[in-house]
């Protein structure tokens, strides 16, 4: 599915961050589908923050310790709009005959 369609991903503000005072150590960051969080020492840590889906907040959604954020979504919106993500995003559905 295309997310970014050719922008570089390494160029869009969107990871996780873990507020340590808050963690818990429920483990529930390490469902990500994305494998974004290893476990070190105990509590996870973001390892590979390029791998998380541009948009995707659930792992804060679901954190137990409500110790994981994200950059305001804004940001986001504001990058696809003014690179046309969201026209060549549709237009790659389209040729992928995803949507008609």
């Amino acid at each position: 599915m295309p997310w970014l369609v050719g922008f570089e991903r390494s160029k869009v503000n969107w990871q996780p961050t873990i507020d340590e005072s808050k963690c818990v150590s429920c483990g529930m960051c390490m469902n990500c589908g994305k494998k974004v969080f290893c476990w070190e020492n105990n509590h996870p840590i973001v390892a590979h923050s390029n791998d998380c889906v541009v948009g995707c907040s659930t792992c804060a959604n679901l954190c137990l310790g409500n110790a994981i954020s994200f950059p305001k979504i804004e940001e986001v919106r504001n990058l696809y709009q003014e690179n046309d993500i969201w026209v060549k995003v549709k237009n790659q559905l389209l040729n992928d005959n995803i949507i008609k």
